[in-house]
């Protein structure tokens, strides 16, 4: 017999008799046992029950005030879910009725009275035993899962850093600094907090709203870099980033690129419904809409190989003129209502001298 389970358990004796409690703890006691807690009144045993948590209960079945079937059915809602704790009972009564409610109650095993001591061991620690290598089974599960979760969580962070490199590359095409797709993601989480995403939510499209453009990589620089106009075909060209963006975030199983396939083919899409794919209003996913209205705040603050940079007052203004048309209404008067270049400041001090994404301190925006 295994010495750790003897001297390690946890037993709840229920009895109304005192001389009987007294026998089994001597019986206990000769065998090496050192932890038990001893009731006459089986109320206050269920009344004591979660905070002694026991491995074994030990039950007498005749009680008064609580028999032991009522106290059966009452610890089922005190064993948290998973758990095994077992219970044998103690009864003179050797009927087939008897043995069949206990069984029904949850009882694992019987000892008849009077007891034999022999016996009464080999039944206590064979159901110590089932019950120990059960919790020894449910660690080991629980570390396994662990694992899978650690595991999982690394290969998302090792495909979201992929991304965001392959994403830092199409940019780089057109943005010398490899900063914009960043800026995009930290003005889009304060969007999204400012109209009252969930923490999560707001995290979720800090990380994906920077792989908005990343069709880009699919583009021809003749097009991307051209200084001038486009023509109707290239225009045709360059609006096929969406669907490249998609087919290559596509089939994830992760919610970060999950959201980034949305809002990579979606960005382009209008308020009015005259963008890329025709959807129009809510039926456009939120977080492409916040991208729309971060992105092209962005663009136009910024220089570009086709453009000098404009004032944040200019960009306001512009996105203000296409309130209900371009871009969701209610997020033209948040962004209007947020001060954009103090808060995009830390982030620019933050990517300076850095080559790969930094995560900065959100702060709190609150939308009238």
């Amino acid at each position: 017999m295994d010495k750790n389970i003897i001297q390690n358990s946890r037993i709840l004796l229920v009895d109304d008799q005192a001389p009987n409690l007294m026998l089994m703890e001597r019986i206990l006691k000769d065998a090496g046992y050192r932890h038990w807690n001893s009731y006459t009144d089986a109320r206050k045993a269920l009344a004591d029950f979660s905070s002694i948590q026991p491995d074994l209960v030990a039950l007498d079945w005749r009680m008064p005030n609580m028999d032991g079937l009522s106290f059966l059915r009452q610890i089922r809602s005190r064993i948290p879910a998973g758990d095994f704790v077992p219970t044998l009972v103690l009864t003179a009564e050797n009927g087939r009725s008897t043995r069949q409610a206990a069984l029904a109650a949850g009882a694992k095993d019987f000892l008849s009275k009077p007891l034999d001591v022999s016996e009464t061991l080999l039944r206590i620690y064979n159901l110590l035993e089932t019950r120990w290598l059960h919790m020894e089974l449910r660690t080991h599960n629980e570390t396994l899962e662990q694992r899978v979760r650690d595991r999982t969580q690394e290969l998302e962070r090792a495909q979201l850093e992929l991304l965001q490199r392959l994403a830092l590359a199409a940019e780089y095409r057109d943005d010398c600094t490899g900063q914009h797709a960043q800026r995009v993601g930290q003005l889009a989480a304060l969007l999204g907090r400012a109209i009252g995403l969930e923490q999560e939510q707001v995290e979720l499209l800090r990380r994906a709203a920077p792989l908005h453009d990343i069709g880009k990589i699919g583009i021809p620089d003749g097009i991307l870099l051209k200084p001038s106009k486009l023509t109707s075909e290239e225009y045709t060209q360059i609006k096929r980033h969406t669907d490249i963006g998609r087919i290559i975030l596509s089939g994830s199983a992760f919610p970060t690129l999950q959201m980034a396939e949305r809002i990579a083919l979606y960005h382009h899409e209008r308020w009015d419904g005259s963008g890329y794919y025709g959807l129009a209003g809510d039926a456009i996913p939120i977080e492409a809409r916040i991208v729309s209205v971060a992105d092209v705040y962005d663009v136009i603050t910024h220089v570009r190989p086709y453009k000098e940079a404009q004032s944040p007052s200019e960009a306001l203004a512009l996105l203000q003129d296409e309130s209900g048309k371009q871009f969701d209404p209610n997020l033209v008067q948040v962004i209007s209502e947020l001060n954009v270049p103090q808060d995009l400041a830390a982030l620019g001090e933050a990517l300076d001298g850095n080559a790969r994404p930094v995560a900065v301190e959100l702060p709190a925006v609150q939308a009238s």
